[in-house]
């Protein structure tokens, strides 16, 4: 169910077309767009709430489907990292172009799988790119990459996650951009706890408020 400054939208390109959801408050001095992780898309429950509170604090937010109904259902480009980047920067060009967020500064948020997509994509193409932020993300699908990422970049764990905890380290360590690593106490991969999404989204607005302004 869409909020009255949500909009249904479609992104197309080279025979391409992806299903999004933009999310405008009055006046948004930014926009985050949301890439999602592994099986998930623009109905995420947790992103569309971290979306909701964004838009709270003057963010417009994209979330959007990366891949196509056909594509979701192959394995394989679910965790394509290199796919989901140029399906991410293809979000970016169409964010660009579009009248309603033309000239706004751009932020990304991505969870689980998609935060190495969002960092690859920030990596490839900085232009306009001013803010990354990752939940329960695997930043370490974009090693190779994670030395050019100049955009500041927030990662967010679970406490209870610790493989991700050692992923998020590492990365942590290669990144040579404006960085935070913030580990929410009690909370497993999915943020799933009590109070847990919500210091996600509180730290998230805060990320972006400070860099997207």
């Amino acid at each position: 169910m869409t909020s009255q400054h949500e909009h249904g939208v479609r992104i197309r390109e080279g025979g391409i077309t992806l299903d999004g959801i933009l999310g405008l408050p009055a006046g948004p001095h930014g926009v985050v767009i949301f890439a999602h992780g592994s099986g998930s898309g623009r109905l995420s429950p947790r992103n569309n709430f971290v979306a909701r509170h964004l838009q709270q604090v003057g963010l417009a937010t994209l979330l959007l489907d990366l891949l196509t109904e056909e594509e979701a259902d192959d394995r394989r480009k679910v965790f394509d990292i290199d796919l989901l980047a140029d399906r991410l920067l293809m979000a970016k060009n169409w964010v660009e172009r579009e009248e309603r967020t033309r000239g706004l500064t751009i932020g990304y948020f991505g969870a689980s799988t998609g935060a190495g997509a969002a960092l690859q994509a920030a990596a490839r193409e900085p232009a306009h790119v001013k803010a990354v932020v990752s939940r329960g993300g695997r930043p370490d699908l974009a090693e190779s990459y994670l030395p050019s990422v100049t955009a500041p970049t927030l990662l967010i764990v679970g406490g209870h996650d610790e493989p991700v905890i050692e992923m998020n380290q590492a990365a942590y360590d290669l990144l040579a951009c404006e960085k935070k690593l913030v580990i929410v106490p009690g909370a497993t991969h999915l943020f799933e706890e009590p109070g847990t999404l919500e210091q996600v989204a509180e730290h998230a607005g805060n990320w972006f408020w400070q860099f997207l302004n």
